[in-house]
């Protein structure tokens, strides 16, 4: 019973390959084209996938830059995707993460100009996402108007790594002041630098404004005897190092019945940048700017409403993806549908149509290869017949004709033997023509020569 069943199925399938005009080269050939493609658009489809979770390098634990990371996961969980945030020393650290391809760290925030002596070639910024100020608080009886009047003091110039040590080192440097002098520099967290001025031990701190709160801010403006540096050279500071930005502290802004400041203060700021590998997905890039626009766009002390994100490029590039959502947003699928089903849809259209668009024409060729690879095997045999026929024009002597009749017989076993599909069978059957046609005149030609 399974032997005719096979056998059945074996006619089958050969009576529809002639029908449509497969042969079983012509068969195989689409099978394996049809079994490529689906392998393929298969791959793609789950590779183009994005990824269940994304890992951030965020700051020191209570950082400025920890507790905004803690919101990106959050807003990145309503859509389906973890992020997991690893606490870092601060810029430094999280660069380096992001340029060592065995850290695993897809994003970061990363302060601008810490780039330098990392290879930074395969990261890109998705923008920045606020103004980093640096706040310069002293212990004097009057104000000290150049970062030059602190030499020899004690300064307080935050941990090695962080973005307040990198920023005070280079602004001290360009004023004179460096390591070794007599100028004492204290590498120390902002809590411990703010207590210690607090107590008098030290004579100046640089704070950053992701490594201090608000509170501890507010306290040492309203400490008697502790003053915050006014940059009354911001604008030259700004030509000198390009990444830096000038900002105003108002007048009364922290306290109004006190008046606190009681004057503008001019402060220097760099910026936090979002920054990622250049292989982050698209639309996890979406995602991400997505959240920073509805944590950063508020206004705040130091920003105007809607102001951030924005695509402010330093030294690491703006991505494609990120210049693209400045200019138009979210995709379309990704503006009307949920952010798993826009995926799902957005790779069907990506892979799928675009292989079952390839994919037809490809299988319309196979049909046409095979019918001229078969028409080509049928016009040599032509081509034989057409020298024999011309070889009758003249006089052949007997063993002559004896071998090209042969010849002839041996090219209608040829084509005895030769596989055709039945729609090719017209032609099969006229060239079995056509070959007795020639073996006729060449009896004949015999015949009248032997009369002769």
């Amino acid at each position: 019973m399974k032997a005719s069943a096979d056998f059945f199925a074996a006619k089958l399938r050969s009576m529809s390959g002639d029908i449509l005009g497969f042969g079983r080269t012509a068969k195989i050939a689409a099978a394996c084209l049809v079994s490529v493609a689906l392998a393929s658009a298969t791959f793609l489809f789950f590779y183009l996938a994005p990824p269940d979770a994304v890992v951030m390098t965020g700051g020191p634990k209570g950082s400025g830059y920890e507790r905004t990371a803690q919101k990106y996961a959050k807003i990145l969980k309503r859509n389906g995707i973890t992020l997991r945030v690893l606490n870092s020393e601060g810029s430094g650290e999280n660069i380096r993460r992001l340029a060592d391809p065995a850290s695993k760290v897809d994003i970061g925030f990363v302060q601008s100009g810490f780039n330098k002596g990392v290879e930074s070639g395969r990261l890109v910024s998705l923008g920045s996402t606020s103004y980093q100020p640096l706040f310069v608080f002293y212990r004097n009886p009057s104000e000290i108007g150049l970062l030059s009047g602190f030499a020899g003091k004690r300064l307080g110039i935050g941990e090695v790594g962080s973005g307040t040590h990198s920023l005070s080192l280079l602004l001290l440097g360009i004023n004179g002041i460096k390591p070794g002098g007599p100028t004492t520099m204290l590498e120390m967290d902002s809590d411990r630098a703010a207590q210690a001025i607090l107590d008098g031990k030290l004579d100046c701190v640089f704070l950053m404004g992701d490594s201090v709160s608000s509170e501890l801010i507010r306290r040492l403006l309203h400490t008697p005897g502790i003053r915050l540096f006014d940059f009354t050279q911001a604008d030259a500071y700004m030509r000198r190092i390009r990444y830096l930005n000038k900002i105003t502290l108002p007048k009364g802004s922290i306290d109004f019945g006190k008046n606190t400041p009681p004057h503008d203060i001019s402060l220097v700021a760099a910026t936090v940048e979002l920054i990622a590998r250049e292989d982050l997905h698209p639309a996890l890039s979406d995602l991400l700017l997505e959240a920073a626009r509805e944590i950063h766009s508020g206004a705040s002390l130091f920003r105007q409403k809607g102001e951030f994100p924005a695509p402010l490029e330093q030294e690491i590039r703006i991505s494609e993806d990120a210049s693209r959502y400045y200019k138009s947003g979210k995709t379309f699928l990704y503006r009307y549908l949920p952010f798993r089903l826009a995926s799902f849809v957005n790779r069907i259209l990506v892979v799928l149509v675009p292989m079952i668009v390839l994919l037809l024409p490809g299988l319309r060729i196979i049909p046409s290869i095979y019918r001229w690879r078969f028409k080509s095997r049928i016009f040599r045999w032509y081509n034989e017949l057409m020298m024999i026929e011309k070889n009758l024009l003249e006089e052949m002597a007997p063993d002559e004709r004896r071998r090209t009749m042969e010849k002839l017989d041996s090219i209608e076993r040829a084509v005895h033997k030769m596989k055709v599909p039945a729609s090719f069978a017209d032609q099969f059957y006229i060239l079995r023509e056509h070959i007795n046609f020639v073996r006729a005149r060449l009896l004949s030609e015999g015949a009248r020569q032997a009369r002769n």
